[in-house]
């Protein structure tokens, strides 16, 4: 049986936990040596764009009233306006949490669904996790360098498409996780977010011609057994194209993800008892 923690024993302790938690988060990055992007620009826009998507924002099947899936956007929409235009120079890091963290200074956050201890929750600013994940979904197709990711530990819902690629997500907890990206590269590029009725898109351009095109795929994907948990664990791989003539210009292994299902998995998938041969990576 795993130890409890003192906020679990004396839950009254845990608004000034994280308090403590958020103090030393920031203090840490003020003295990294790190410099930051901070520059917004939303009246211009860089002249190549490497790549944009698109995400549905409504989940429909959370089994919670939908009142939570509006907070969320309202969420993320206060969230946007801090990260919209971001221009990311040679040499500057991108900061989910340094960029958001004063998102709801003068409009406070709504009730949304989040992840806490394993379990769905509600909870202030809940759902920012979709635009965390949009975003590490495109610095992966980028030369930039992911420096902190990490993945959910628990899934609670299998993807609405079964052609979706899996362990692309990022999950953000301020004073404990972040999601962070170094331009290691001479280009500069920018964030560009926009919103339409149902879906929320999220693009990235650059300054200079690039010279590469990326394709993320999954590659191997296993379930095994882990006492009364069922954990998935499937390889995320990278294709490079030369950007002009889009001939192969390699594959590599980013990493391979690792969580827990908590769904129902579908008649038939093999579940293997034997413990997985890869480590789970939540930093990249």
């Amino acid at each position: 049986m795993s130890r409890k923690r003192l906020t679990q024993i004396f839950p009254w302790l845990l608004p000034w936990r994280k308090k403590q938690r958020r103090w030393f988060f920031y203090l840490k990055m003020r003295f990294d040596k790190r410099r930051y992007a901070k520059t917004l620009a939303t009246d211009k826009m860089l002249p190549y764009q490497l790549f944009s998507s698109s995400c549905a924002l409504y989940n429909h099947s959370t089994g919670f009233s939908m009142t939570y899936q509006e907070n969320k956007v309202f969420n993320l929409k206060l969230v946007a306006k801090q990260m919209d235009g971001l221009l990311i120079y040679p040499g500057e890091t991108f900061s989910f949490w340094q960029l958001a963290r004063y998102a709801d200074k003068h409009t406070p956050y709504k009730d949304g669904l989040t992840v806490e201890n394993g379990k769905l929750t509600v909870s202030p600013g809940g759902g920012l996790c979709q635009m965390s994940n949009s975003l590490f979904w495109l610095f992966l197709h980028t030369p930039l360098t992911i420096i902190e990711r990490h993945g959910h530990g628990v899934k609670e819902f299998p993807e609405p498409n079964n052609d979706e690629i899996k362990g692309v997500d990022a999950t953000i907890a301020e004073g404990w996780l972040d999601l962070k990206v170094t331009n290691n590269t001479d280009n500069t590029y920018q964030i560009r977010i926009s919103f339409d009725e149902a879906q929320i898109t999220t693009s990235i351009y650059s300054l200079h011609h690039p010279q590469l095109r990326y394709e993320v795929n999954n590659g191997e994907l296993h379930y095994w057994q882990q006492g009364d948990t069922i954990q998935e664990e499937i390889a995320v791989v990278r294709q490079a194209y030369d950007y002009d003539s889009q001939e192969p210009m390699g594959q590599e292994l980013l990493y391979t993800n690792q969580c827990i299902i908590t769904y129902q998995l579908p008649e038939g998938t093999i579940i293997s008892r034997k413990e997985p041969t890869h480590e789970q990576v939540t930093t990249a």
